[in-house]
């Protein structure tokens, strides 16, 4: 069967994007509600990026946090400045790659949530990825992100699902490489459209990293201190999310110049 193009990612999704996976949206919330307490009160500027549908970045937004968000589809950015021009937020919202983008200025936090992160199509994107956020991060900020760990592929990624919601019946076929550290999703949607239904196909692919290899990118883009938490001890709900398989990172930038490597005579 031939796969779904992943030229425009996201295409088709986006519009249903909170329906599908609202559910996860207070979870989240509340683990990074707890994890930056006591970072939050030095926050001013954030950027939450691969934002998504942007639920992130306009939760932040209204608590007066000047606020960047970053995607790569189109359509998420769309519909995320649509959102933000309806709650009267100001926002800038940037169309860029998570490996390679740049803010007119640097912030307090960076955000990736809903394992975004896993989302890159390569695990040598890590670093790229890990740099990019130093970059647009002051020293002394943080970089706030939770990604699936192998655990999470072999435990989710495999089997078939079927969703139904108003305008939209999907079919989403899961599949993993465990020793390719990826996982996979073919979908086959069926979107009302007036009396006709037009079926869409989309695949989203996601990689993942061991811890050792997590730290050790973020050390080598600038971070220099690095915690972790098992998701789990957040989600109430055992069923939804089983420990092991999903991991929160907090990581702050180094305030202090990286230094030169020695030179020899």
């Amino acid at each position: 069967m031939p796969q779904p193009s992943t030229d425009r990612p996201y295409r088709w999704l986006a519009p249903f994007y909170d329906q599908i996976f609202s559910s996860f949206g207070p979870l989240t919330a509340a683990a990074r509600q707890k994890i930056l307490a006591q970072v939050m009160p030095q926050v001013e500027s954030a950027c939450d990026l691969a934002c998504g549908s942007g639920t992130t970045a306009l939760a932040l937004a209204r608590e007066g946090i000047k606020m960047f968000a970053v995607d790569l589809s189109p359509d998420m950015c769309r519909l995320v400045r649509k959102k933000a021009r309806g709650a009267g937020l100001p926002m800038r919202v940037l169309c860029a790659d998570m490996r390679e983008f740049r803010l007119p200025q640097p912030v307090d936090l960076i955000t990736c949530e809903f394992d975004a992160l896993n989302h890159v199509p390569h695990k040598a994107d890590l670093l790229l990825v890990a740099k990019a956020a130093a970059r647009a991060t002051r020293p002394g900020g943080y970089f706030f992100f939770d990604v699936n760990t192998r655990s999470g592929f072999e435990r989710y990624w495999s089997g078939t699902f079927w969703i139904e919601k108003p305008g939209l019946v999907m079919v989403i076929r899961n599949d993993r490489d465990l020793e390719q550290d990826k996982a996979w999703s073919n979908i086959e949607m069926f979107i009302q459209e007036g009396p006709l239904w037009r079926r869409r196909q989309e695949r989203i692919e996601e990689v993942c990293w061991s811890a050792t290899e997590i730290r050790q990118a973020l050390r080598e883009a600038g971070f220099d201190r690095v915690r972790a938490w098992d998701a789990a001890r957040f989600f109430k709900n055992k069923s939804v999310m089983r420990p092991g398989c999903r991991t929160f990172y907090l990581a702050r930038r180094s305030s202090a110049p990286k230094a030169s490597p020695r030179s020899t005579s």
